[in-house]
């Protein structure tokens, strides 16, 4: 196959600059920026009138390939199809492959006796620059690795897209009014919320995750993840407004959690991606691809720095923010980590998983230890339903699973795990939605959404049903509780709306 690249340059002077083969059959380069036009012949066929043509004054460059109109001509029936003109911009003309590389014949365009022509190494790098030999596939994948890899270890080298509003840098720092007098008590008895006190509905795509700020002098910020791509900061408390927008991911935003610190956001979603971005800037501390993609994120409850991903693999990963590698590889014969849920002192930890056999369900709550990386045990939960969701008691040892078969079963956190038979919180509908579920502060209430869009709430000691609040119209994946304000409930849904109940 045949390839021409030239340079814009004056025509008139492209005229006079052609190149005659030397005395050993190959051409030599001229100092001049411009590349003269070669063209190549089958043997016996007839001398090619085709002319090139500059692209313009538009500082481009094409690269034709077996021009159409020579192939009436040359009645060369071996020739592969005619193919179209590509634009390249500057020098990367050069940088086209050439086919049947070590077969090629060219001639000169003053003299129609062709000649064949081996090129070498050397060749390729003094004649024809910028062109590079054949790479097998392996040694491509290892080199198109590094750059991401390279990229992944920068820190703080790329901003997110980030939107506020006008007083948002004075918002996020501030103290609210309604929360100072709760700082300095101890939290009281949790009462179930009655009034819609905001509704914030600014994400176009399902809401999947909200969390409140663990910070407590910062608490009146709420954090949330959307299909929509974006992860949101409002201010729930006093305004009900949106602080920042951030739109560092291609795809949907699965999980997002907020540093210890209340500093920072790590977010991963559905293009496997995993930021840590800084709350005030926008700007990313830590970037790196995974291998999956990310459905759950949780940051380990005394190291801060270091973080657990799971999603649509049978690995899940603990990495260290401070060295941007992976520390623990956790493995198991799983399809999709559903859920994460470290146990008190972070030593151990749960996962819920998507394996469910026909006649067992063991591998669906798996429990490993955070240093070895051993799995502890398979056998915690043997009905035949996943769990989306999984819930620590703020006090006691216990924790709470949300499953699909519309009721929440609840287990111990000590080894074996065994399972409470006597107590089961049913009511609610599942149906196949990544519903959330979670204890009031105090411990006294359950809380959990529903496909139906309703909001339930358990008496934890009873396991009954206390109220339903009639919430959204789409399905409810998420209600949690603030950390400072007694009853001070948030909800998201389906639809994208966010509400803000007490």
């Amino acid at each position: 196959m045949s390839l021409v690249a030239y340079e814009d340059s004056d025509s008139e002077t492209e005229a006079e600059k052609t190149e005659a083969p030397n005395s050993s059959g190959r051409q030599t380069n001229q100092p001049s920026s411009s590349v003269s036009c070669v063209q190549h012949f089958a043997p016996g066929s007839t001398k090619s009138a085709y002319e090139m043509h500059p692209a313009g004054s538009t500082g481009r460059s094409r690269v034709w390939e077996d021009p159409p109109e020579r192939y009436a001509q040359n009645n060369n029936t071996d020739l592969a199809p005619p193919y179209c003109p590509r634009v390249y911009s500057g020098h990367a003309a050069l940088s086209v492959a050439y086919k049947n590389y070590e077969q090629a014949s060219s001639s000169s365009r003053n003299s129609g006796n062709g000649f064949s022509q081996k090129r070498t190494h050397e060749d390729s790098t003094t004649t024809l620059k910028g062109i590079r030999p054949y790479i097998p596939k392996r040694l491509r994948q290892e080199n198109s690795s590094k750059p991401e890899k390279e990229e992944s270890d920068q820190r703080g080298s790329s901003d997110c897209d980030v939107k506020f509003s006008i007083s948002a840098e004075q918002t996020l720092r501030k103290i609210s009014e309604l929360i100072k007098p709760y700082l300095g008590s101890k939290y009281k008895v949790t009462e179930v919320p009655k009034s819609l006190i905001f509704s914030m509905s600014k994400h176009s795509g399902p809401v999947n995750e909200i969390q409140w700020c663990p910070v407590r002098e910062q608490s009146h910020m709420l954090l949330s993840a959307s299909m929509d791509k974006t992860v949101k900061v409002w201010d729930a408390v006093d305004t009900g407004c949106c602080l920042k927008t951030y739109s560092c991911h291609s795809c949907a935003v699965r999980a997002a959690r907020w540093s210890s610190c209340g500093r920072r956001i790590l977010s991963g979603g559905f293009d496997s991606m995993l930021h840590l971005t800084d709350v005030e800037t926008g700007k990313q501390i830590f970037s790196s691809k995974t291998e999956f993609r990310i459905s759950a994120l949780k940051f380990h409850p005394t190291e801060s720095n270091v973080f657990i991903c799971g999603g649509f693999s049978p690995e899940v990963k603990a990495w260290d923010l401070r060295t941007s590698k992976v520390l623990r590889v956790y493995k198991a014969a799983v399809q999709q980590t559903l859920d994460i849920l470290f146990l008190p002192e972070g030593r151990e930890f749960l996962t819920s998983t998507d394996a469910v056999s026909r006649d067992s369900a063991d591998r669906t709550i798996v429990a490993w230890d955070f240093q070895s990386a051993a799995k502890i045990s398979n056998q915690i939960f043997h009905e035949r339903y996943t769990c989306p969701s999984l819930t620590l008691h703020p006090k006691e040892s216990v924790f709470v699973a949300q499953t699909n078969g519309n009721y929440m079963a609840l287990f111990s956190a000590q080894r074996p795990y065994r399972i409470n038979k006597k107590k089961r919180y049913e009511g609610h509908k599942v149906e196949g939605f990544a519903v959330g579920c979670e204890f009031s502060p105090d411990g006294t209430l359950l809380v959990t959404g529903s496909s139906d869009g309703k909001v339930f709430f358990y008496n934890y000691h009873t396991s009954r049903i206390i109220r339903t609040l009639s919430a959204h119209k789409e399905a409810c994946v998420s209600a949690i509780f603030h950390p400072v304000l007694p009853s001070l409930l948030a909800t998201c849904d389906w639809a994208g709306e966010i509400k803000i109940w007490q």
